[in-house]
């Protein structure tokens, strides 16, 4: 099983840039997808960018598409969100999950979650 962990969080002003890590540990992380999510008081978690195992697919929410960017290195068994252009709408916890196989069908493939990084951002 993937255990994942989330580091970079912080506060920002609007307008500038982080970079989330996420390190997974445990069975060969690198045949995994993965995926970031974000969760906001009151809303709903929301799936933010997601790489395939080979990082050769990507996928982002209209939201931050544009801004955010995924990558991975296998050979560090990380995965990373460049976040550039921030907006205090971006203030979430944000989430590192490891889907079950080399991508996703559906946000329930997703199940080994970190425990989250706060990202919040000032206007």
């Amino acid at each position: 099983q993937v255990q994942p962990v989330e580091s970079g969080g912080g506060l920002v002003q609007a307008g500038g840039s982080l970079r989330l890590s996420c390190a997974a540990s445990g069975s060969t992380s690198t045949n995994y997808g993965m995926g970031w999510f974000r969760r906001s008081p009151g809303a709903e978690r929301e799936l933010v960018a997601a790489i395939s195992a080979s990082g050769s697919t990507r996928y982002y929410a209209s939201t931050v598409k544009g801004r955010f960017t995924i990558s991975r290195d296998n050979a560090k068994n990380t995965v990373y969100l460049q976040m550039n252009s921030l907006k205090p709408e971006d203030t979430a916890v944000y989430y590192c999950a490891a889907s079950r196989g080399n991508w996703y069908s559906r946000l329930s493939d997703f199940g080994s979650w970190g425990p989250g990084t706060q990202v919040t951002v000032s206007s």
